[in-house]
């Protein structure tokens, strides 16, 4: 991965959370961890 690759990527996320703060409240994080420890209990159960 190149850096402006890397630095595109970045920036891309970094929008979409600003946007997410701004405009609809902010729940964005929120909603991403209650998925990631969905996901991780899911590939823990089939560990």
């Amino acid at each position: 991965m190149t850096n402006q690759i890397a630095l595109g990527l970045a920036l891309i996320i970094v929008c979409i959370f600003a946007v997410d703060y701004f405009a609809l409240g902010g729940t964005l994080p929120v909603i991403a961890g209650q998925k990631l420890m969905q996901l991780s209990e899911y590939i823990a159960f089939w560990r």
